[in-house]
């Protein structure tokens, strides 16, 4: 089985689209090295999927981030993503996790979705985080933004050397009403069929064939997830010139050099005297 991909797919006689991605590396590069409670690491997942499945739905180039923040053990978790599905993203606590609901990890908060067009005007959703589930909270998003009926089941193992997640999604098209709605409950009850080992050990085909046999799903051609850090030392030195000359070299001074790591990749960037130097000259 062919993991880190994305299947989009249709229905011949039903007005009901979906999506299905099963990832691997991708997830694991997201985890690794990392300290993070299990009940973090497979909110990652999720959140994860989420992202990827999300960014499918996109209809022009550009980025999506998708994160849930609030008062509890768990500060915030995002994913960020774009149209080519290049992903990464973080999680970072301010206490110790010992639930592993999303109401538990997260607290009080709110669920953030925010897409930035190549071309066009930005875009930012919000949903209060009402749900135990990251399912659902999604499924709200939906239909508080675009009032589109919608499903998500996921699916994620942390096993060391085994890291998956999968997410399945369903959701009903914007033309006749009453024959989109019928057509969705017939496929949501199928779908509720599927199990966690079926999402994370049975490739794409299989799993659409075993759930909606009688229905012809059609599966486009996959398109290919994976971990993509965006950052870079050109990226790191325009962020220190904002932070200015003066600044930046009484550290240096401090601290012998100073040194940048990124979140997401565990990058390590690290400057001298003489390099800051060279940077304003």
């Amino acid at each position: 089985m062919q993991n880190d991909l994305l299947h989009r797919y249709i229905f011949e006689q039903h007005d009901v689209r979906g999506e299905l991605v099963q990832v691997s590396d991708a997830f694991a590069q997201v985890i690794k090295d990392r300290d993070y409670p299990d009940a973090v690491k497979k909110l990652l997942g999720e959140l994860f999927v989420t992202t990827s499945l999300l960014t499918a739905t996109l209809k022009f180039q550009g980025h999506i981030n998708v994160q849930i923040q609030g008062d509890g053990p768990v500060k915030f978790a995002a994913i960020n993503g774009d149209h080519e599905q290049n992903l990464r993203g973080v999680a970072r606590m301010q206490g110790e996790v010992k639930g592993d609901g999303l109401l538990a990890l997260m607290g009080k908060g709110h669920m953030i979705i925010t897409i930035t067009p190549v071309k066009g005007e930005r875009y930012q959703g919000i949903v209060p985080l009402e749900h135990d589930s990251l399912a659902k909270c999604v499924e709200q998003y939906f239909a508080q933004s675009e009032q589109l009926k919608t499903r998500m089941w996921f699916a994620t193992d942390i096993s060391p050397g085994q890291e998956r997640a999968a997410g399945l999604f369903l959701q009903v098209l914007p033309v006749n009403q009453d024959k989109a709605t019928a057509d969705f409950s017939h496929l949501e009850t199928l779908s509720d069929t599927v199990t966690e080992d079926e999402l994370l050990n049975l490739d794409a085909h299989t799993v659409l064939t075993r759930l909606y046999h009688e229905d012809n799903p059609k599966l486009f051609e996959p398109q290919p997830v994976q971990f993509k850090c965006t950052c870079s030392r050109e990226k790191t030195i325009d962020a220190l010139v904002n932070v200015g000359k003066d600044e930046l070299l009484a550290d240096v001074q401090a601290n012998g050099e100073i040194v940048i790591n990124c979140h997401y990749c565990l990058s390590e960037y690290r400057f001298n005297e003489e390099q800051i130097k060279a940077i304003f000259n």
